[in-house]
């Protein structure tokens, strides 16, 4: 699940941004290097603002939450490192924490926490 998930969140940053309200909870978080965005669209009209880049994952792990916090719902926090590639073909080091629930047969994003090192 996880890098199924992963990879096609890393294909529509990188090339699909148009479709990113596909990915988020209705009310989903976005909080990316200290600024945030509440609600799937303004997550992806603040995706579209930001210069293209690609993700490379180095670590992919995975791990369900079990218990009251979220009691009949299936739901996984997912923990990606790696590469970030810009334009330019600068590169910085990133992590990113999801936060991903099932709604039917489809996963959504609840939140989600990057930071790219030095940004």
């Amino acid at each position: 699940m996880e890098e199924e998930f992963t990879k096609s969140y890393n294909e529509k940053v990188a090339k699909k941004r148009h479709q990113m309200t596909r990915l988020y909870m209705d009310n989903g978080l976005l909080v990316w290097n200290g600024n945030d965005a509440n609600g799937k669209n303004n997550i992806q009209k603040y995706f579209q603002e930001l210069p293209r880049f690609e993700h490379i994952m180095n670590t992919l792990v995975a791990q369900p939450i079990i218990g009251d916090v979220v009691p009949s719902q299936l739901t996984f926090i997912i923990k990606v490192s790696g590469t970030v590639i810009f334009q330019d073909n600068s590169t910085k080091h990133f992590q990113k924490t999801f936060t991903v629930t099932a709604q039917g047969d489809k996963w959504k994003i609840a939140s989600d926490c990057s930071a790219a090192s030095g940004c």
